[in-house]
């Protein structure tokens, strides 16, 4: 059973998702209890491959409230599992021009937390503009098909 905890609409936004990937996330213990909460942001989250290992960084997970004084950095660098095969081919695409790996959803899958790794190519102004073109155009179509099964 999948439950969505957060999703980044930003990244939906300002970016073509080519791939996803599935990525478990290294995580404290009372990071998993404020994740459970939904006390996670992932507005400016990114991933980045240091040393074979891929590492999300921007991601805010709030410290839990009733946790102790040994609760960890909300910004702190996290790592995400993935096979090495993964982690190479990942390394592979980004490595070429206009690709970087954002993180769209975390999610439990299960008792586990899991994020949405995707590859993304950045869009510029005018490509956000169209793609706002034709959601305005799909929701006019869908608003006439209404009316007309109303009559």
């Amino acid at each position: 059973m999948i439950k969505v905890i957060a999703t980044n609409k930003k990244a939906y936004h300002d970016y073509f998702i080519e791939d996803t990937y599935e990525a478990g996330i290294e995580l404290k213990g009372s990071e998993v209890k404020s994740i459970r909460l939904g006390n996670i942001n992932l507005k400016d989250s990114y991933a980045i491959i240091k040393n074979g290992e891929v590492m999300l960084q921007g991601v805010h997970i709030s410290p839990y409230e009733k946790g102790s004084h040994f609760n960890p950095d909300a910004k702190r660098t996290r790592r995400l599992l993935l096979h090495k095969k993964e982690i190479l081919k990942l390394k592979q695409k980004v490595q070429e021009k206009g690709f970087t790996l954002v993180v769209t959803k975390v999610y439990l899958k299960g008792s586990l937390v899991k994020a949405e790794l995707g590859i993304a190519k950045g869009k510029e102004g005018q490509d956000k503009r169209q793609v706002l073109k034709e959601k305005e155009q799909k929701r006019q179509i869908e608003r006439a098909l209404k009316e007309i099964n109303y009559r």
